[in-house]
């Protein structure tokens, strides 16, 4: 059974290496909205004014990579009560109307990736997703379907950890 602290961290360290790209790239369009070959000579001269909401925006991202970071820093997956059924921190496995499963980990917001453990992939969902919302409070055996334009997608949980 796959370890939920160990899904923890890879999404933690997934998410460092996200926001050291979004800081560099804030840096770089930061210096480059500040560089003296960059001030405006006339009023259509916009490289200096497009650097600058570039780095606006880079800043954002770095702010909201943060912010997920603490969720998950805060986050503590429990163990599967069937009593109250699928929760945040469930492991979810679901199979799909082509037999197809796949494995989902429900974390907290921020954290929406693709990983890799051993041969398994993962996929990290929130629960603001519209699967994620549509397993809270599903169990073992129990049938979920999304709308995903234009089809409607159906899957049954078949495990939950």
């Amino acid at each position: 059974m796959m370890d939920k602290f160990l899904l923890q961290q890879q999404v933690l360290e997934r998410l460092a290496e996200d926001l050291r790209q979004a800081e560099q790239a804030a840096r770089a369009a930061h210096e480059t909205a500040t560089h003296e070959e960059n001030i405006a000579e006339n009023k259509y001269d916009t490289l200096g004014l497009e650097a600058a909401y570039l780095a606006t925006g880079q800043a954002r991202r770095a702010d909201a990579i943060r912010q997920a970071m603490a969720h998950w820093h805060q986050f503590r997956p429990r163990p599967y009560d069937a009593s109250k059924g699928i929760q945040l921190g469930a492991l979810v496995c679901l199979v799909d109307s082509d037999d197809k499963q796949q494995q989902l980990f429900l974390g907290p917001d921020g954290g929406s990736m693709k990983l890799v453990i051993g041969a398994e992939i993962v996929q990290v969902i929130s629960s603001e997703t519209p699967l994620g919302r549509a397993l809270l409070g599903k169990c073992e055996g129990d049938e979920v379907s999304i709308q995903v334009a234009p089809s409607r997608l159906h899957f049954e949980v078949l495990r939950v950890h």
